[in-house]
């Protein structure tokens, strides 16, 4: 292993093409932005080494093509150094190219002297990590730009080192996309369920049931029209020791669109929303309920423990439904809107209103048909938790590897094939 800068990696052919994208006049406005078109990648949509194509905004196809920089091609290493510092991401196969906004720089190897994989993974390094922190930290802004970037280091191995480097890490990447694939499609699954039961009203048999009027329109005979803190708790009294170290969640834990909460802290006190398995958290703020920020509590290790987390949080427990239920109610789009219209506040601090959720009307199912929801889908929500786990412990067994890999402190040659891995 060898330290090599970025920009003699560049001068010996390795690298053969290092930029970013478009700056001042010439970068697209959002009034720009189409529902299909050319990708544009932001900083934000590179997070664990991928590139959340879907959370992408698109230009179109003639507009892109008029730029003159920023053309990411497939294959190409994607590297944030602008806002967010340090994210790293391939590009997969995409028909065209991607356009990159200035937070990003693509890298464009020679594959006979460099693998792009391996070049990512030694992106994703301590060793590579610390020097662009130290460089960001001295800007009001981080922000490491190209000509920095070439002064950079990578710890550089020898072609077959770097495949078989590469070949390893990306197992684990590879398990990691498979489970995330899977916790998406299991919770669209439990969504479509829900929609089609009690939005739509095809549940199992009813065909013989009759449709009866009420508040809200016609709806299966035997369900009642109830408010919504008839059927659920709003900010329930939940104790939680002020004593001690305990699990805390700060907004961000929570993601705009799945269940799945991210890892949170450690805090003494308990000033905030409190909580324990089972709950909804649901933003109370703006941008946040806007950008649908709604998380399932199932991280706790047992029915009797709580945490706490953001005073911007509303928590949502389940009084006569399924814990299940309420959080697939609180993703749905009527129910947002109508905590949305409530806000109220200085512009940019509007919070919900909580008395929003006594006017909020919905069909209540009966016992038995609720009962039968359960059995079908609380296995999907167990099932997003295991894959969730068992992605954590994956990323922790990657995260111990790199940086060991790269360096030469781990004799490549000795570790299993990535078959063995994935097996």
């Amino acid at each position: 292993m060898k330290l090599i800068s970025i920009g003699e990696l560049e001068r010996l052919g390795a690298i053969r093409e290092i930029q970013d994208g478009n700056h001042g006049e010439l970068h697209p406005k959002s009034a720009e932005y189409v529902k299909s078109g050319i990708p544009f990648v932001m900083a934000s949509n590179i997070r664990d080494g991928r590139l959340l194509l879907d959370a992408c905004e698109h230009l179109p196809k003639s507009r892109a093509d008029s730029l003159r920089i920023g053309f990411a091609l497939s294959g190409d290493v994607l590297l944030t150094h602008k806002g967010t510092v340090g994210e790293v991401a391939l590009v997969p196969d995409v028909p065209d190219y991607l356009m990159l906004t200035p937070q990003v720089t693509y890298y464009r190897t020679e594959e006979s002297k460099l693998s792009n994989r391996y070049l990512a993974f030694a992106f994703r390094s301590t060793y590579f990590k610390d020097q662009l922190g130290s460089i960001s930290a001295q800007s009001t802004r981080p922000y490491v730009g190209i000509t920095a970037q070439r002064q950079l280091k990578i710890q550089y191995r020898e072609l077959p080192e770097q495949r078989r480097i590469a070949s390893i890490l990306s197992a684990y990447d590879d398990l990691i996309e498979n489970s995330t694939r899977r916790i998406a499609i299991l919770e669209e699954m439990a969504r479509r369920i829900y929609e089609e039961w009690f939005v739509r009203f095809r549940f199992p048999g009813h065909e013989v049931v009759r449709m009866v009027d009420s508040e809200l329109g016609l709806v299966p005979e035997g369900w009642g029209i109830v408010a919504a803190t008839q059927v659920m708790e709003i900010n329930p009294t939940t104790k939680v020791s002020k004593v001690g170290q305990k699990p805390f969640l700060p907004m961000n834990c929570l993601s705009d669109g799945s269940m799945l909460i991210g890892s949170p802290g450690e805090r003494e006190g308990n000033s905030g929303s409190k909580f324990r398995n089972g709950d909804t958290l649901f933003a109370r703020i703006t941008p946040c309920l806007e950008n649908g920020k709604t998380g399932f509590v199932q991280f706790l290790p047992d029915d009797e423990a709580t945490a706490f987390g953001s005073t911007e949080f509303i928590v949502l427990r389940s009084r006569t439904l399924s814990p299940e239920f309420v959080y697939l109610l609180a993703r749905s789009e009527p129910f947002r809107e109508n905590a949305i219209k409530s806000m109220s506040g200085a512009s940019g601090r509007q919070r919900v209103r909580e008395a929003c959720f006594d006017s909020f009307l919905l069909a209540q199912p009966t016992r038995e048909l609720l009962s039968q929801f359960e059995s079908v889908v609380r296995p999907m929500f167990k099932l997003v938790k295991a894959l969730a786990l068992k992605n954590t412990n994956l990323r922790t067994t990657r995260d111990l590897l790199l940086p060991k890999l790269i360096s030469g402190e781990l004799d490549v040659s000795a570790m299993p094939a990535p078959e063995s891995i994935a097996a």
